[in-house]
């Protein structure tokens, strides 16, 4: 469809440009009537020089960069046409300087108009090529992405199942009743760029209420929420990231505090905990690095990521929403 457009508007561009050309030059700049005027049988002949330098001349050195070269024909080019359209069809007897201070316009505008539109609609189609190797490329890196989440996602989970059925067996069909929630928002509902907020919101609240059977006796969770309206977007799997670091990496017996809050349009994700040892867990920097491409693909210059790596770990991430 992009191309069909493309190439109207070049037809309108070059139909509106001779129309104009005619009028001025049958109007405007002779002297000539319509019977006699030798411009109207000069024209097939420029129209023919006009194209073939479009289609074939011109493409055919830009390609192959000889600029100095096509510079010499394009100058061979208008310095014969007026020659023969003033000695032929005018015949007029000029000097060849008077030949082309009277006709030159004639022949060299007509070729530098439509060399500049060649250039510009090249341009373009090269621009628009661009844009789309970059948007099949985001839409490449964010498939991988994803997919590095979902396995990582999952991995732990059945890790908490696995241990549940060994130590407490009568929870673990509720844990695996979260999963199957947790497994089709993965699969079913994060398949698009963005999603309906309050389904990743959902899927939140499941992950904790699952990491709360989890971690019942050996960590606390603080989780407070202030959200008014769900009618935002946002790029699924992202806030999880960061919730799933401060289980994966806190101490035990220590509080894990996450806050979500919506102000003017703008969701923050806090995230703190202490860390295992009060070291730098440098593991977690996987999850965080590809986080940061995916804010850059999906939030480039609606986002702001602060990591505070103190006393405690804490992680704030402010995303304009949709």
């Amino acid at each position: 469809m992009d191309v069909i457009k493309k190439h109207i508007t070049e037809a309108i561009v070059h139909l509106l440009f001779w129309v104009l050309f005619c009028f001025i030059s049958l109007f405007v700049f002779s002297k000539y009537y319509w019977s006699e005027n030798p411009f109207l049988q000069f024209a097939f002949i420029l129209i023919s020089i006009v194209y073939a330098n479009h289609f074939f001349i011109l493409p055919f050195f830009v390609k192959r960069k000889w600029y100095f070269t096509y510079a010499v024909i394009f100058i061979s080019i208008s310095f014969f046409a007026t020659q023969f359209y003033c000695n032929v069809f005018t015949s007029c007897g000029c000097t060849v300087m008077k030949c082309l201070s009277n006709y030159l316009w004639q022949t060299i505008v007509p070729l530098i108009f439509f060399s500049f539109i060649w250039l510009l609609f090249k341009y373009l189609g090269k621009e628009e090529e661009i844009r789309k190797a970059r948007e099949e490329k985001t839409a490449m890196e964010l498939k991988f992405l994803k997919a590095q989440i979902n396995p990582h996602v999952l991995f732990n989970n059945l890790n908490t199942i696995y241990s549940y059925a060994i130590e407490k067996p009568d929870e673990t069909p509720d844990l695996i009743l979260k999963l199957s929630e947790n497994l089709k928002h993965i699969i079913y509902e994060s398949n698009s760029d963005y999603i309906p907020l309050e389904k990743e919101l959902n899927y939140i609240d499941n992950y904790i209420a699952f990491q709360r059977i989890r971690t019942e006796g050996i960590k606390r969770i603080n989780y407070t929420k202030t959200i008014r309206g769900f009618y935002y977007k946002i790029a699924p799997l992202l806030l999880i990231t960061i919730i799933e670091n401060a289980f994966k990496h806190s101490k035990a017996n220590s509080v894990i505090r996450i806050d979500l809050t919506i102000k003017d349009d703008f969701l923050i994700c806090t995230c703190e905990n202490e860390y295992k040892n009060g070291a730098v867990v440098r593991n977690s920097h996987i999850g965080i690095d590809n986080m940061k491409k995916r804010l850059q693909l999906l939030y480039p210059n609606a986002h702001e990521l602060n990591i505070i790596e103190g006393a405690t770990y804490l992680v704030t991430l402010k995303l304009k929403l949709q």
